[in-house]
């Protein structure tokens, strides 16, 4: 759920800046934005976005109200728009930080495990040799410091991305898997990997944030 604040705050803005224009303007309507699109400049902000690009959307700032919209999640979390934020800081315009739910915040707040200590890894690598490493590592700071370990995958790679983590994490270490949240299928499961490997599960197509740990008891 949005807070009505954020809506309120939308509605005022006429400069935005996104990953996807057409999603953004589908989102604006749904939220009950009104303005004609023929009068706000909607910027595609990604990660292909250069440094010159983003200091034309600074002088935009200096005169207009604008907004960074995220696809999901936070803007800056998990979503491109970080250097955005340091230049308007480095120019002085005021940043103004909103937000609605978070899938990462959500998921840690579900898993059961350390909200304390905690760090999210963004995407692990694709190859599979090279992801296993990374996840022994992570898991190593699971007992070392006592830290919770999040990270996300591509739809399409969340399978193989399980079937690594079943191959190379201690038996005893827990997973969350927090999958389609907010949406009617949503599903938050924590459980030792030697439970999980009794399970056959499908997120191919379901957005998930995968949480590495132990139960915060």
């Amino acid at each position: 759920m949005i807070p009505a604040e954020v809506h309120r705050i939308t509605a005022s803005l006429d400069l935005f800046f996104t990953e996807k224009e057409r999603t953004a303007r589908r989102y604006l309507r749904k939220t009950g934005y009104e303005r004609s699109f023929e009068e706000v400049a909607i910027h595609r902000l990604d990660k292909d976005t250069t440094q010159e690009e983003m200091e034309l959307f600074i002088r935009e700032l200096s005169s207009r109200n604008g907004g960074l919209l995220s696809e999901a999640g936070l803007p800056c979390v998990a979503d491109p728009g970080a250097g955005l934020v340091a230049l308007a800081h480095q120019n002085g315009i005021r940043v103004v930080p909103l937000s609605g739910p978070s899938s990462l915040m959500l998921a840690l707040m579900a898993s059961g495990f350390n909200g304390q200590q905690f760090a999210f890894n963004g995407y692990l690598p694709v190859q599979s040799a090279e992801r296993k490493e990374v996840l022994r590592k992570l898991e190593h700071r699971i007992y070392s410091e006592g830290q919770t370990q999040l990270f996300i995958e591509t739809p399409y790679r969340n399978g193989s991305l399980f079937q690594d983590i079943m191959q190379c994490c201690r038996p005893d270490t827990w997973l969350c898997v927090a999958s389609g949240l907010t949406g009617e299928g949503e599903s938050v499961r924590s459980m030792p990997v030697s439970s999980w490997k009794k399970k056959h599960m499908n997120w191919e197509k379901v957005p998930a944030v995968f949480v590495l740990g132990r139960p915060y008891l």
